[in-house]
Parts: structure tokens; C-alpha cells; sequence
């Protein structure tokens, strides 16, 4: 369990609804198809027919939600056009994109290690070919376990 400390230790005392980083990200991304697009955008999907096709939803449903991970900072429009073509758009990965990356890792994990049926796919280091975990690690670079997890309120910068 994680914990409680300082002034967050009293539950009584505090609120997080609507200051709750958690809640914040799923009111962006609590989406079943907003994760399927970031999902497919770390498999290197960038255009939107692949999108749509791949995440298995409608076209208005992927363009909603594309619209909804730009406006985010998650994805980037770039232009692009083929030959004889008219110019498009192609969906890239920012920076905050990249950033939720251990998020979908995570779940996947999760899924892989609790839900029936797993699928016969492994998250690996694609230099050695070692199986890769999502961990969390504090700033001095230690490994810390759920039971180690502690929330408290961050020092304000005078």
C-alpha cells in the first residue's frame, strides 16, 4: 500500500477530486480507443486509415480521438503528400507521448500477468533480446516496491 504523509496522512483534511494527477490523465485519456491509438502510435502507426483499421472503431471515432491526443500534446499533425496524391496528415509521437509510454507498457504487463488467456506476445530489450519490466525507480536510481511508495506534498520553490 502506498503511503500517506505530512498534512496528506489526515484524509479527512484533504481532497484530491479534481487535483488528482490520476484523475486528470483518465478525464484525457480514459478512453478504451484513446489508449488503442497511442498503443498503435508506439507500433509506428501514423496514418489515419491505419488507425481507424487497426484499433477496430469508426472513422469519426478515430478522428475524434486523434483530434483529442493533439490537442492534448500527445500526438503531432504532420503534413505529408504522396505522389499525384492530396496533402495529409500523418499523427506523431511528442515528447508527452513518449512520456505516457511506461502507462501502455504497464497495462500491458498487467494484462499479460492477470487476465485470462494472455496473448502469446513479450515485452523485450531489442538489443539483447531480455524480457523488459516497467519499474519504478526513485531519482538516486533505486528500485522501489509498491509497499516502499509514498505520497507527500512537494516542497514549494520560494
Amino acid at each position: 500500500m502506498t503511503v500517506l504523509q505530512g498534512t496528506l496522512a489526515d484524509r479527512d483534511a484533504w481532497s484530491a477530486v479534481g487535483e488528482c494527477p490520476i484523475e486528470k490523465t483518465m478525464a484525457l485519456l480514459g478512453t478504451k480507443s484513446a489508449m488503442l491509438v497511442m498503443r498503435e502510435a508506439y507500433y509506428g502507426t501514423t496514418r489515419f486509415d491505419d488507425f481507424w483499421r487497426r484499433i477496430g472503431v469508426t472513422k469519426a471515432a478515430a478522428a475524434a480521438r486523434l483530434s483529442d491526443l493533439v490537442e492534448a500534446g500527445l500526438l503531432e499533425r504532420r503534413p505529408y503528400r504522396e505522389p499525384g496524391q492530396r496533402s495529409r496528415d500523418e499523427y506523431v509521437l511528442t515528447g508527452a507521448g513518449l512520456d505516457f509510454m511506461p502507462v501502455i507498457w504497464a497495462m500491458f504487463e498487467w494484462g499479460q500477468r492477470h487476465l485470462p488467456r494472455p496473448a502469446p506476445l513479450r515485452l523485450t530489450h531489442r538489443d539483447c533480446g531480455a524480457d523488459a519490466t516497467v519499474t519504478i525507480r526513485c531519482a538516486d536510481g533505486h528500485d522501489v516496491p509498491a509497499d516502499e511508495l509514498a505520497i507527500r506534498l512537494a516542497k514549494k520553490n520560494s
